[in-house]
């Protein structure tokens, strides 16, 4: 593959990842491009292989080829990816408050892309928020599962008792018997699902270092991590069957997409995105969220109060709060500025 190495776009344990331009017909002309030592390949290596055999699913990311270079006297192993436009789940958290209609809709992607995995044969072993990127498709983003640096084969005795993953993620079985099988990704899932809703991990630790005290609480005894009051039946009960302590009572992520909560999300499309035709044309469930000031758009199944409502770079105003600024004055328009105006004519 003929290639230019671009900005950088994150980093890793295992080295970095970049944009890169490809001149090659056979590939997009933008791909991401993540590389390493080539003495430290190992985990890249088997990233490809694994993202060969699962080369078929749209959900999760592709894999182009790979090769080594020799840049600045060091030896790189390059692995060539589908470039997610849309960043990661975590990225777009930061930037933004997640609705309820794309919690459901990225949660019913990922769960497709799991069905493959698991179906295949591998548990993923590292979900999480950081892992699940957004490529653009048709002008919407799908989320997909990336990152199988840390894969394994199902079943795989020798990989017991070899602690994969991030912490935060990490199912009991995992923590106390060095079990992780398909059931381990469903609870990882079910954290980074409760993340997207309530903005923060699934467990809440006094310090990002007690880690030994979070393993405990994860593997000893009955807590799991805490759900919101205000979050709908089905959200509840969806979590509940992620969040099995016992791994054989874990719904599978085949049982998980005809769960009501994910089979069902297409039923809020209406909601979310039909445009008012008037200004008394808002959809009957923003009434309980008018409010003198401007508020971003929230997920049906969490209370104002939860919220930071600071305006953040990114978020989606909702258009009764849109007119509200208009009226008011509120907010940082910047009406002076006419280089990025468009002309429009009216039709007699």
């Amino acid at each position: 593959m003929n290639w230019v190495r671009g900005e950088t776009l994150g980093h890793g344990s295992f080295g970095q990842v970049n944009l890169a331009f490809s001149t090659s017909q056979n590939y997009p002309s933008l791909i991401a491009v993540k590389s390493c030592s080539i003495s430290l390949a190992a985990s890249l290596a088997n990233e490809k292989y694994i993202l060969n055999e699962l080369c078929e699913c749209p959900y999760i990311i592709h894999c182009f080829d790979h090769d080594i270079t020799l840049e600045k006297g060091e030896k790189l192993f390059n692995l060539f990816l589908e470039y997610a436009s849309g960043g990661s789940l975590a990225n777009k958290l930061k930037n933004c408050i997640v609705s309820e209609y794309e919690v459901r809709r990225f949660t019913k992607d990922i769960l497709k892309g799991l069905c493959y995995v698991h179906q295949k044969g591998y548990v993923h072993c590292d979900i999480k928020l950081q892992n699940v990127l957004l490529v653009e498709v048709d002008g919407n983003h799908v989320a997909k599962i990336a990152d199988f640096g840390l894969a394994k084969r199902a079943g795989n005795a020798r990989s017991k008792c070899d602690l994969r993953g991030t912490i935060m993620y990490m199912s009991p079985e995992m923590v106390t018997q060095g079990e992780q099988e398909s059931a381990a990704d469903i609870w990882a899932l079910g954290c980074l699902v409760l993340e997207m809703i309530t903005g923060t991990p699934a467990w809440k630790c006094r310090r990002q270092t007690d880690f030994g005290g979070l393993m405990m609480r994860i593997g000893v005894g009955d807590e799991v991590p805490e759900v919101p009051e205000k979050l709908s039946k089905l959200g509840k009960d969806f979590l509940g069957k992620c969040f099995a302590k016992n791994p054989r009572e874990r719904w599978t992520a085949e049982m998980l997409l005809d769960h009501p909560f994910i089979a069902g999300y297409n039923e809020m499309r209406d909601v979310y995105c039909t445009s008012p035709t008037s200004a008394l044309n808002f959809p009957h469930w923003l009434s309980a969220q008018t409010s003198l000031l401007p508020r971003q758009i929230v997920p049906e199944f969490i209370s104002g109060d939860e919220f930071d409502w600071n305006l953040r770079s990114g978020s989606t105003v909702l258009p009764e709060n849109r007119m509200h600024q208009l009226v008011t004055g509120y907010q940082g328009s910047d009406w002076s500025n006419s280089r990025s105006w468009v002309t429009v004519r009216g039709v007699n």
